[in-house]
């Protein structure tokens, strides 16, 4: 069966390192993203280069109406997904619990954890057994943060990480004998632009000697986790996470 895979925030970091990763294992790839959109078709344009399929949709994953038209946009140019990449998401400047605010903390958790909320009931409604699909897998994208809290600094994207942790465990448990496997990936402190959303764009550079494994980890170390999950490989493994945090 023909693997075709979904990946909001596709565009950039561990997201386009993971369409790549998996174009080349053969997946046919959609990517969401949400303004980049010379960087999205970048993406699409090396997967045609390598004689894969992709195609690269603008899509605001807070928006319930967008996040539906995506999913059936997918359906008539790639065709029925059978993979889901939860990876959208935002981080905002480092602060301290004094320093946060309602706007800010909607802004997060509505990208964070409402969105992948809505792209994960897309991705069930076409891949459930009830609904006449062939089964699939979806793989959230947490943080380590979820586990370390992020104190000082992004304690409202540790708490909404902690939540794509319970979706992640809650939603395996109710859509198993679905055909439909659901996993997360925790990546701690990975060189990504993400970094300079919150201000510090050296922030791994600062932190990876306090590592165990002293240094920071690439957007491809975590993409090849993404894909083993979504892999046939890990085809009895469900409500499970991969830490990617060298060692934290």
């Amino acid at each position: 069966m023909q693997k075709i895979t979904l990946i909001t925030g596709g565009s950039r970091g561990i997201g386009r390192a993971t369409a790549l990763y998996l174009a080349e294992k053969g997946h046919h790839i959609g990517i969401g993203y949400l303004s980049n959109q010379a960087q999205a078709l970048e993406v699409t344009e090396i997967i045609h280069k390598m004689g894969g399929k992709a195609i690269a949709i603008q899509v605001n994953v807070v928006d319930e109406k967008q996040v539906v038209e995506f999913f059936q946009r997918i359906d008539k140019e790639l065709g029925c997904i059978t993979g889901l990449v939860n990876n959208a998401g935002i981080l905002k400047p480092q602060a301290s619990i004094e320093q946060l605010t309602a706007d800010r903390l909607n802004d997060i958790f509505a990208v964070n954890v409402v969105g992948s909320f809505l792209c994960a009931r897309e991705a069930v409604k076409r891949m459930s057994f009830r609904h006449g699909g062939q089964g699939g897998s979806i793989v959230n994208v947490s943080s380590a943060a979820s586990r370390l809290g992020s104190p000082h600094e992004y304690i409202d994207y540790a708490a909404s990480k902690g939540a794509i942790d319970t979706l992640t465990i809650g939603l395996s448990l109710e859509v198993a004998d679905q055909g439909i496997r659901v996993n997360a990936v925790r990546p701690g402190f990975i060189y990504t632009n993400m970094h300079a959303d919150g201000g510090e764009p050296n922030r791994v550079e600062r932190v990876k000697n306090s590592l165990p494994m002293k240094r920071g980890g690439q957007p491809k170390e975590v993409a090849q986790a993404i894909a083993w999950l979504l892999s046939d490989e890990a085809s009895y493994v469900t409500g499970n996470f991969i830490d990617l945090a060298g060692g934290k």
